[in-house]
């Protein structure tokens, strides 16, 4: 069972995913950790984001997961880069390589491949990102699109800054925000957009124990419907 929820910044994708997925018993796959790899990959090379080097690097990386006791671990080559990737700088990176076409490409084949093999093993496999519902996994078995105001969503990113000890003012936060919103929504390669068969869930005033319990609710009746893999 494939499971896809994506959404803009901050509208709780991955918190929501990473506890749906354990509730369900299911594995959560990162895919902003795939990019940050890929990223790393570019760093490590002396590589700079240009088009030639999107060509070229991604192919030599060897980029794979494996999961213990559940937990995602990001691997290039033999290497275990789960914690390297988690830098200031190879987070700039990653928004900068993931622009480029092929980088895309090589990364949705390899979410669809480690998607594919871990639903195999585990039985299920939940993902979040800007285009999990509608180019990875197009054919995905429940898609979820999460929106929040965004005020709201500038008042999370601002208590996950204070508990870095950072002191970032909201009105910066909400700029920055709305300033990736329209990045996402209008950029030539997969745009951010909701996947006609989605459900939509409004995270504004829900908790996370409310977002998990809604994304487990919607799994539950598409089970006992007896309709899985049918489409919305």
């Amino acid at each position: 069972m494939i499971i896809t929820i994506d959404g803009p910044a901050g509208s709780g994708k991955s918190t929501t995913a990473r506890r749906a997925a354990d509730a369900l018993g299911y594995v959560y796959l990162d895919t902003g950790a795939m990019y940050r790899a890929v990223a790393l990959g570019f760093l490590r090379a002396d590589a700079s984001a240009t088009p030639e080097s999107a060509e070229a690097v991604p192919a030599d990386l060897h980029l794979d997961v494996r999961y213990e006791n559940d937990e995602m671990h990001v691997l290039l080559g033999e290497d275990d880069v789960s914690d390297r990737i988690r830098t200031e700088e190879v987070g700039e990176m990653a928004s900068q390589v993931s622009s480029f076409r092929a980088v895309r490409e090589q990364l949705v084949e390899a979410q669809q491949r480690i998607g594919r093999e871990q639903e195999d093993l585990h039985g299920g496999v939940l993902l979040d990102g800007r285009d999990t519902g509608t180019v990875v996994f197009p054919d995905a078995d429940l898609k979820v699109f999460m929106v929040a105001d965004v005020e709201e969503r500038a008042r999370r990113r601002k208590r996950e800054y204070a508990q870095e000890g950072k002191d970032v003012p909201l009105d910066e936060i909400q700029a920055s925000i709305e300033a990736r919103d329209r990045r996402d929504r209008n950029r030539d390669i997969a745009p951010l957009r909701r996947a006609d068969d989605a459900v939509i869930l409004d995270t504004t005033d829900r908790s996370v124990d409310e977002q998990v319990a809604f994304v487990v609710d919607r799994v539950k009746e598409r089970r006992e419907s007896g309709t899985w893999g049918e489409g919305l």
